[in-house]
């Protein structure tokens, strides 16, 4: 006798058991349990934080009111080797790895940033030139379009759709169970069904498609003969992450670079400070590209409201003296790299579609404000 796995069990709405609006707060804190398929990832040395508590953060009244809410899980502000701030829910803590989402996605401007010092890439190529297999939806983009998700295709990340591409997706990343058990997708197989008639994007703003990051992802592994799992590696490696870093990954292991990412506060702080160091990490590890971080703070394209005052660009959202990103259900990430600061913000919106724009437009405010506190005087 068998039954379906009841955490990635399909409801009638198309959604799955653990990203329901009553189970989602449970899925977040154990997404790295749930996956079909994962790997981990653990640092040879260790970054170590010392708590140096900054008060003027723990008396503003938008952090007082954004961790006293029911959705808050986790929060974390770091500049160096110094914790400046830190706080957690009851049913949270400083040792529990939590789903970050779609922050998930910087990872690849390291990745795509360390094989252009290596002259491995050219940012103006086609699609096709590195992936002959792929289908319409991307042939015909070039790879800096794809970075500043500058693409029109018919893949929808329209999250209150709930018939939309990006839930499709989740079965190729391990994160529901497949529709046709018999026909499971890879995340290549997946990618290779984007179709388009015309994949210029003329809306003058980003058109957000997490595909666009697994696309990235397998032009990273076609011209280096590296796997992701190996840049992964070094990167954990030279953030110095304390616990795990865990990622989902499809049936064949290839990892799910655009959201897959499970880390603790602290970690995702010891990560984001590669950019504040340009790519150098411990030990003067460098992953990613100095000049690549540099020219993400200037280039990309206009987000949508209510984020349009920042931009997306190589696979990051800036400001132009920060970089970060959000992630599906109330995460965001930032590294001001004026200040040093890095901030980090772990949340479980319970609503239908998992997703609140206006919260995370107060999360990035926030993190902002930190950010230019004068830390020097």
């Amino acid at each position: 006798m068998s039954e379906t796995n009841p955490d990635l069990t399909v409801n009638a709405e198309n959604q799955t058991h653990w990203n329901q609006p009553d189970h989602r707060r449970h899925g977040f804190h154990n997404l790295h349990r749930h996956t079909r398929y994962g790997m981990s990832f653990r640092a040879a040395r260790v970054m170590m934080l010392q708590k140096r508590m900054d008060l003027r953060i723990a008396d503003m009244e938008s952090v007082n009111r954004l961790t006293s809410l029911p959705w808050f899980s986790a929060m974390a502000v770091v500049r160096g080797k110094d914790v400046l701030f830190e706080r957690y829910a009851p049913d949270f803590g400083p040792d529990r790895a939590h789903s970050i989402m779609s922050i998930s996605k910087t990872l690849i401007n390291l990745v795509i940033g360390s094989l252009l010092e290596e002259g491995k890439i050219d940012l103006g190529r086609q699609i096709a030139h590195y992936l002959p297999w792929i289908g319409s939806g991307y042939a015909s983009a070039t790879v800096q379009q794809v970075l500043d998700m500058d693409v029109a295709n018919n893949y929808s990340e329209d999250l209150s759709d709930l018939r939309s591409t990006t839930y499709a997706h989740e079965e190729a990343g391990g994160l529901r169970l497949p529709a046709d058990p018999m026909h499971e997708h890879t995340m290549r197989s997946f990618l290779a069904t984007i179709s388009s008639t015309d994949t210029t994007n003329r809306t003058g703003r980003a058109d957000y498609k997490t595909a666009n990051t697994d696309v990235l992802a397998m032009i990273a592994e076609a011209v280096s003969g590296r796997p992701i799992r190996s840049y992964l590696a070094d990167i954990v490696d030279a953030a110095g992450i304390e616990g795990c870093l865990y990622i989902t990954t499809d049936r064949e292991g290839f990892p799910n670079t655009g959201c897959g990412v499970c880390v603790t506060a602290r970690d995702l702080a010891r990560y984001g400070a590669l950019f504040v160091k340009r790519g150098k990490g411990m030990e003067d590890r460098q992953v990613g590209s100095a000049s690549f971080i540099d020219r993400s703070l200037v280039g990309g394209i206009p987000m949508s409201a209510p984020r349009d005052w920042l931009r997306y660009s190589n696979q990051t959202n800036t400001d132009g003296r920060w970089l970060g990103h959000g992630g599906f259900g109330g995460q965001y990430m930032i590294a001001d790299l004026t200040s040093g600061v890095v901030g980090v913000v772990f949340s479980v919106v319970e609503n239908r579609e998992g997703n609140d724009s206006n919260y995370h437009v107060r999360i990035i405010k926030m993190l902002e404000q930190i950010g230019r506190l004068n830390f020097d005087g």
